[in-house]
């Protein structure tokens, strides 16, 4: 890892994640790009992470434990009324430059981890989508979970641009997104598919009774998305009634062994939303061989992005028939997706 190919990585992140998503992170990101003094620092961090995300969390989770500095109000989540109309770099620069041993220290230590549950909203109906072909109750292994949340997705209700209502329709946890292409009957939506078990691992679990480990989830959401805020905050509450089943450890590497005693009458469902964009291309090429070789013995679906390119897609192997479905874009905090699988029926 070099200062070019981070700078690199900070503009692809203003074109492919900030533009319209956050002026704040866009500008900022455009700025450390040409920035060779925040570009050094920036190397400090674990090698596989996403640094952008990596250094906004620092600095975020920073300035939420409390640290002063006029950075501050350029952050919706810190204060009431943020300032506009200049740019912020400057006392970035200056904030990473006071605070530069603690930035180290979290960029050698924290990983990024997914925490956005609205994603929730493009996994429910391909869940959906799964039981209406196999009638089976589903058995969910999440590799990268981090705290959870996603595994809970059942527990979530759901609207795509309209006043129905799909999932747990008493949860207090409401998530919306539009279907931007293509369109999902409601017969599909109708019936939310039973979850016998479920299982999430992760290098590093996320402790939401944790103090610490509750506010670094919260620093990874963009300081301007109030309403990712609330879902975290609903999801989290929501999880601490109904924790679920969380195991230390490679997520890939225990595949094999953790599928071993899952009834024979529960679908496999593995899935991973952009923790792969972490993952070496041998572990990528592993994860598939390992899901190939659990497909001859049983059937199994595969739910992720980010290993060929960024859309979302669904891999299956039923009765040794193997079939790969693309659903198609998705956006990276579950705003929107496209929608481009049909309604399929197993005989």
């Amino acid at each position: 890892m070099n200062t070019k190919s981070v700078a690199e990585r900070f503009e692809n992140f203003a074109v492919l994640e900030c533009e319209g998503s956050s002026e704040l992170y866009k500008n900022l990101s455009l700025q450390i790009a040409k920035d060779n003094e925040l570009l050094n620092l920036c190397l400090h961090a674990r090698e596989g992470q996403p640094i952008p995300n990596l250094l906004f969390g620092a600095v975020h989770y920073l300035l939420l434990q409390g640290t002063d500095h006029e950075l501050k109000e350029f952050y919706p989540s810190v204060v009431n009324e943020v300032k506009r109309g200049y740019n912020a770099f400057p006392l970035f620069k200056d904030f990473c430059i006071e605070n530069t041993k603690n930035i180290k220290l979290i960029l050698e230590n924290k990983l990024v981890q997914t925490n956005e549950v609205r994603r929730c909203a493009y996994l429910y109906p391909v869940f959906c989508y799964i039981y209406q072909q196999t009638n089976k109750p589903l058995f969910l292994i999440e590799i990268g979970t981090s705290a959870g949340l996603q595994l809970l997705w059942d527990h979530y209700s759901y609207s795509y641009e309209s006043n129905k209502l799909y999932g747990n329709k008493n949860s207090s946890v409401h998530l919306t997104s539009k279907i931007r292409e293509g369109d999902i009957s409601h017969n599909l939506l109708s019936l939310t598919p039973p979850v016998n078990d479920r299982l999430g691992i992760d290098l590093h679990i996320s402790d939401l009774t944790n103090e610490e480990d509750y506010l670094w989830l919260k620093a990874l959401i963009w300081p301007e998305h109030k309403e990712r805020l609330k879902h975290f905050e609903d999801s989290v509450k929501q999880l601490r009634l109904n924790p679920p089943n969380l195991m230390k450890g490679d997520g890939v590497a225990l595949l094999s062994e953790v599928v071993e005693d899952i009834p024979a009458d529960n679908t496999i469902c593995i899935f991973h939303t952009h923790v792969a964009n972490q993952m070496s291309k041998s572990v990528k090429n592993e994860l598939i061989q390992i899901v190939s070789e659990i497909g001859s013995c049983r059937d199994i679906f595969h739910i992720y992005n980010n290993i060929d390119d960024r859309k979302l897609h669904v891999d299956s192997i039923i009765n040794g028939k193997v079939k790969h479905k693309t659903v198609g874009e998705t956006d990276g905090h579950g705003r929107w997706f496209d929608w481009n699988l049909s309604a399929e029926v197993l005989t």
